[in-house]
């Protein structure tokens, strides 16, 4: 196993897919204090209702629960505080431009392991209507019998 493709997934949005329409999607950097890094790759992290908001020109992700490290009795840090996501200059200007139009978003999809790395995924998103939400639902359920059918024959 080469250490630089390993990739474990610790977290996912899975209600993000069905409620938004992806558009882009990026991988970045995240910065973590000490005993956050510990509580993460243990699993202890939860994204679901975060997202992405710029401050002062850079990339904060906001809303994302990483539960406190059971050993740590040295420093307690805020588990749901805005973290800093590192992203390259061209990508954040790129963001800032494409979220400021009416209904994009951005919001993180996954957060796994890459490497030695914690990296997030992040997506402009699109939010999607009730109406919407069900017609992809239909379009997937049917996607699935149709692939399901086509394997019979292969």
């Amino acid at each position: 196993m080469e250490i630089k493709n390993y990739i474990k997934v610790l977290s996912r949005n899975k209600k993000a897919l069905n409620d938004y329409e992806i558009l882009e999607k990026y991988e970045a950097g995240i910065v973590l204090k000490g005993s956050e890094v510990k509580s993460a790759r243990a699993g202890n992290i939860d994204i679901k209702g975060a997202f992405v908001k710029i401050i002062g020109g850079e990339p904060f992700i906001v809303g994302m629960k990483i539960a406190p490290y059971r050993f740590e009795n040295i420093e307690k840090i805020d588990s749901t505080r805005a973290r800093k996501l590192l992203l390259r200059k061209e990508e954040i200007k790129k963001l800032i431009g494409k979220s400021e139009q009416k209904g994009l978003t951005i919001i993180p999809l996954q957060v796994y392991i890459k490497g030695n790395w914690i990296k997030v995924e992040i997506a402009l998103a699109k939010g999607r209507k009730a109406y919407e939400k069900k017609r992809a639902k239909i379009e997937k359920e049917i996607k699935r019998e149709v692939d399901r059918e086509l394997s019979k024959y292969n």
